[in-house]
């Protein structure tokens, strides 16, 4: 009987304990389960981190190509641009060389004996009066610029076979648009005669003047130093200042060897956009 009492009261401590590890069994899979929601959670964060790192990237790269292509654009209309200017300093080339030959053909000596007609002296002039306008700019009288860009190449042949010193000046007028909205056209036209004959007044006579277009110039100095180029220009700042209450900015490029003229121009423009972003005012 004792044996049959003792076998009765184990079975309800049995239970208990087995129904103990059946509540801890079921917490460590709960909290299994709650790691493994939690990993899934941080997986599905990476996974999010990194398809927007991909969208991203694929932006980039969208952009990227894009700025290609603009760069791509912008090379080929500099290269149309290019290859426009030299067509048509080619035609001014063979232009000037026609009536050059025109030119030579009526304006040579008549033979011993023989005197001009009248006829032909007229000819000869209204040649040699349209030879003069097609060179030069009709408001400034500097050289066009596909003339002036002829007779810049020759004048660094020139300094070539001498000394080697050649300057090209990028020269642009500060505040023309200001004077045109203010007082009208032709003050700004004013503006540009005024530097045009300041500047044949301050250099060589055989230093080319080129309108290189609206309020540019380019001229060509040879045999000086950039120094004195510089000193040159300014007082023809001061002079334009004087005159008209404008003045001018320049950027200036002494020639290396065997550079061509695109070359020189291209470092003086470079030049005068610096100076210009160093002004006081800017």
């Amino acid at each position: 009987m004792k044996h049959r009492k003792g076998k009765k009261a184990a079975a309800p401590k049995k239970a208990a304990k087995r129904i103990a590890a059946l509540e801890a069994r079921a917490r460590r899979l709960q909290a299994k389960e709650q790691a493994f929601l939690l990993l899934e959670g941080a997986a599905s964060e990476r996974m999010a981190a990194i398809e927007a790192r991909e969208r991203a990237a694929d932006a980039r790269e969208a952009a990227l190509t894009a700025r290609d292509g603009l760069a791509n654009e912008r090379d080929r209309l500099a290269a149309a641009r290019d290859a426009s200017a030299n067509e048509r300093e080619r035609r001014a080339a063979e232009r000037e060389a026609a009536m050059d030959s025109r030119i030579a053909a009526i304006a040579g000596r008549p033979a011993a004996g023989i005197d001009e007609t009248d006829e032909q002296a007229l000819e000869r002039a209204q040649l040699e009066a349209q030879l003069q306008r097609a060179h030069l700019d009709g408001l400034t009288g500097a050289y066009r610029r596909e003339v002036g860009r002829l007779a810049l190449r020759n004048e660094i042949e020139r300094a070539r076979r001498s000394d080697g010193r050649f300057v090209i000046a990028f020269i642009d007028v500060d505040g023309l648009k200001g004077v045109n909205d203010r007082e009208g056209h032709a003050a700004g036209d004013r503006v540009l005669r005024t530097l045009a004959a300041t500047m044949r007044a301050n250099l060589r006579s055989y230093d080319p003047i080129v309108r290189y277009g609206g309020d540019e110039f380019l001229c060509g100095v040879a045999q000086i130093d950039t120094v004195e180029v510089q000193q040159r220009l300014g007082v023809i700042d001061q002079s334009l200042r004087h005159a008209t209450g404008v003045g001018i900015t320049a950027g200036l490029a002494a020639m290396n060897d065997n550079e061509s003229l695109e070359e020189l121009t291209e470092r003086a423009d470079a030049a005068l956009l610096e100076a210009k972003r160093c002004r006081p005012n800017n």
